[in-house]
C-alpha cells in the first residue's frame, strides 16, 4: 500500500428556514474537516487500528474510538455494505470542527455525510451523489440537513414513496444500521448491515441571491433534536398546513430574487408547524422573531429558528450587528448569553487529494 492522504470538508446546515419543516435546508460556511492519512505498516509504525484526533467544537465530547465515533461508524457501514469488512491498517484521522453541537446547525448531519464520504473514499467505491444520499438517509432519517450538507446551497428534498420491500429495508431500526459496538466486539461483529434501497431521497437546488447572508445567533445551551421533536403535535389543522405551504411556495423563489424583497420574505419565513411549539424550550424565541423586523432593522429579510434550535437564523443583506445585539439583549432578559456569526451560503461537501 502506498501512503495516501485526503481531506473531507462538510458544511454546517440550517433546516426548515421557517415554513419548510423537514423539507428545505441551507448549507452554511462553518465546516467539519477531516484530514485522513493512510500509511503502510512499518517497523516504526506497525499495523494498528484507526487513530482519531479531534479539535474545535465538541472536542471534549466526541468518542475517539472508531467503533463508537459517529463518522467512522457510518464509514464502516458503507464499507461493509460493499464487502469490505474492516478499516485499512494504519488509518489516521484528524477532525477539525467549527460546527457547534446541539444548536440546530446540522452537526450530526455533517458527521454522517463525512462518514459516507470517508467510506466511499477508503473503499474507492466511486459512488454517485444519489447513492451516497441513500446511505446517509439510512442513518439520518430526515433529508433536509444531510442533503444540503452533501450537495450545498439552498435545497429542497423529499423521501420517495417506496414499494413494500424497499420501505421495510429503509425502516430498519437505526440500532441495526449503526449498532453500538460492545467493548468486547471483534472484527467479525456486525458484519451483515442492511443495504439501503435505491433512490430513497430526491432533491432540487433553488436559486439564492448573492446579496443575502445568514446571521446565526447561537444561544449558549444545547437542545437535542429528539427533545425538540417531542413537543410537536401528531396532527395539524388544515389552516396551519395551508399557512406554511403558501409561504414555502413563495419563499423558495423570493430568496433567489435580486434585489430581495424584505416585506415578502419576512412574511414568507413565518411558521405554524414547529416554531410555536418549541418556544417553551427556547426562552426569548417569540420576542426575537416578532420584535426584530425589517421595519425596525433595515437590511433584515426574515428571521426563524434554525433547525430544531436553539440557534436563530436571520437572513439579511446588511445591519448584522444591530440585529445580533438586539437579539442578544432579548435573550439576556431570560438569563441566556449568545454568540453570533455572519455566514455565507456554502458549497457542498468536497474531497481533496493531498499531495
Amino acid at each position: 500500500m502506498s501512503p495516501r492522504s485526503f481531506t473531507i470538508r462538510v458544511p454546517a446546515t440550517s433546516a426548515n428556514i421557517g415554513p419548510g419543516f423537514d423539507v428545505v435546508g441551507l448549507s452554511l460556511s462553518l465546516h467539519l474537516t477531516l484530514t485522513v492519512t493512510l500509511t503502510p505498516p512499518s517497523t516504526t509504525d506497525p499495523a494498528r487500528p484507526p487513530r482519531i484526533s479531534y479539535s474545535g467544537e465538541g472536542a471534549d465530547e466526541v468518542p475517539l474510538d472508531a467503533y463508537k465515533n459517529l463518522t467512522t461508524r457510518v464509514a464502516l457501514y458503507v464499507l461493509r455494505c460493499h464487502d469490505i469488512d474492516k478499516f485499512p491498517e494504519n488509518l489516521t484521522i484528524h477532525c477539525a470542527n467549527e460546527i457547534p453541537f446541539g444548536r440546530g446547525l446540522g452537526s450530526s448531519g455533517a458527521a454522517v455525510i463525512a462518514g459516507v464520504l470517508l467510506g466511499n473514499e477508503l473503499g474507492q467505491l466511486n459512488l454517485p451523489v444519489e447513492r451516497m444520499l441513500d446511505f446517509a438517509l439510512m442513518v439520518e432519517r430526515h433529508p433536509d440537513n444531510v442533503t444540503a450538507a452533501l450537495v450545498g446551497g439552498f435545497v429542497g428534498s423529499y423521501l420517495r414513496e417506496l414499494d413494500a420491500a424497499a420501505t421495510e429495508a429503509a425502516s430498519v431500526p437505526l440500532s441495526e444500521v449503526l449498532p453500538e459496538y460492545p467493548a468486547d466486539a471483534g472484527e467479525g461483529w456486525g458484519m451483515d448491515p442492511p443495504q439501503p434501497p435505491l433512490g430513497i431521497g430526491h432533491y432540487v437546488r433553488f436559486g439564492w441571491s448573492q446579496s443575502i447572508k445568514a446571521l446565526a445567533i447561537i444561544p449558549r445551551f444545547e437542545l437535542s433534536t429528539a427533545k425538540a421533536r417531542s413537543v410537536l403535535p401528531q396532527e395539524y389543522s388544515r389552516k396551519d398546513l395551508v399557512f406554511n405551504l403558501q409561504r414555502l411556495a413563495v419563499l423558495t423563489t423570493a430568496l433567489a430574487q435580486t434585489p430581495p424583497d424584505p416585506e415578502l420574505i419576512y412574511e414568507a419565513m413565518k411558521d405554524r408547524v414547529h416554531q410555536p411549539y418549541r418556544k417553551t424550550l427556547i426562552p426569548g424565541l417569540p420576542e426575537v422573531t416578532n420584535n426584530i423586523t425589517p421595519s425596525t432593522h433595515p437590511g433584515l429579510l426574515g428571521i426563524c429558528l434554525s433547525g430544531a434550535g436553539p440557534t436563530i437564523l436571520a437572513l439579511a443583506t446588511s445591519g448584522f450587528e444591530a440585529i445580533a445585539e438586539d437579539a442578544r439583549a432579548i435573550f439576556r432578559t431570560h438569563g441566556i448569553e449568545v454568540d453570533w456569526k455572519v455566514l455565507e451560503v456554502a458549497g457542498g461537501s468536497v474531497v481533496t487529494q493531498n499531495s
